[in-house]
């Protein structure tokens, strides 16, 4: 299946040339837009998760040979998660060339943090299966090279690192509330509270609720850990 001009100006962008345009075209298919004849692409997002994990744990282990399990399962979880996907995949403006519906599209679906994450791990998978496993990895590599070169040694994503500041102090896992939510439906912005038992809270702000917990989260734990609570 021969791409159109927007989609061969992404494939350039990702940096492979795929012999099977029909799997990029597949792996751009949101189910939104789906049919029996026009399949989504969730099948591939299953596999390009695989895929990138893959490739990150092999680049990980290479990079620090002398590195415990414990030590690189949080670098691990940091470079795999989906927010990570997600700025990687607005980095080569995937957005623009998503398939979704026209419900999708006016509340912002091009933006929306889960459909950019689901679509970067789907164009992996379509790589893969396009020219193999080294394809794959030339990709994988190559967007995902600052983001290795930078990862923080210990680095945990804020909420787990709330949670395990809170479990070593005998506390429940932190809450998270939802207390606000602005502007217009395509470009939502939502404020999450962070809640720990002990009472105390901070807010965080961002266009995606899980981007919200995460900022709560930091917020509560930087002021948590300079109160000395």
């Amino acid at each position: 299946m021969k791409l159109g001009a927007q989609q061969a100006a992404f494939a350039r962008r990702l940096g492979h040339t795929f012999r099977d345009g029909g799997l990029l075209i597949r792996a751009l298919t949101h189910g939104s837009i789906a049919t029996e004849t026009r399949p989504d692409n969730q099948r591939l997002e299953f596999l390009g998760d695989r895929v990138l994990g893959l490739v990150i744990a092999e680049a990980l282990l290479a990079a620090d040979p002398g590195a415990a399990e414990g030590q690189l399962a949080p670098r691990f979880n940091a470079l795999v998660r989906k927010e990570t996907c997600a700025d990687i995949a607005r980095r080569i403006d995937l957005g623009a060339v998503l398939r979704i519906g026209r419900s999708e599209m006016m509340s912002g679906g091009r933006r929306k943090q889960a459909l950019l994450g689901d679509g970067m791990e789907a164009v992996i998978a379509a790589v893969y299966l396009d020219g193999g496993f080294d394809a794959a990895r030339g990709v994988i590599l190559r967007l995902w090279g600052d983001a290795l070169e930078n990862v923080e040694p210990d680095a945990r994503d804020a909420k787990t690192a709330l949670q395990e500041w809170a479990q070593a102090r005998g506390l429940p896992p932190p809450s998270y509330v939802t207390v606000d939510r602005t502007g217009p439906d395509h470009a939502p912005v939502f404020t999450i509270e962070a809640r720990l038992a002990s009472g105390e809270t901070a807010q965080g702000c961002a266009s995606a609720k899980r981007a919200a917990e995460q900022a709560a989260a930091a917020a509560l734990l930087a002021a948590s850990e300079g109160g000395g609570a």
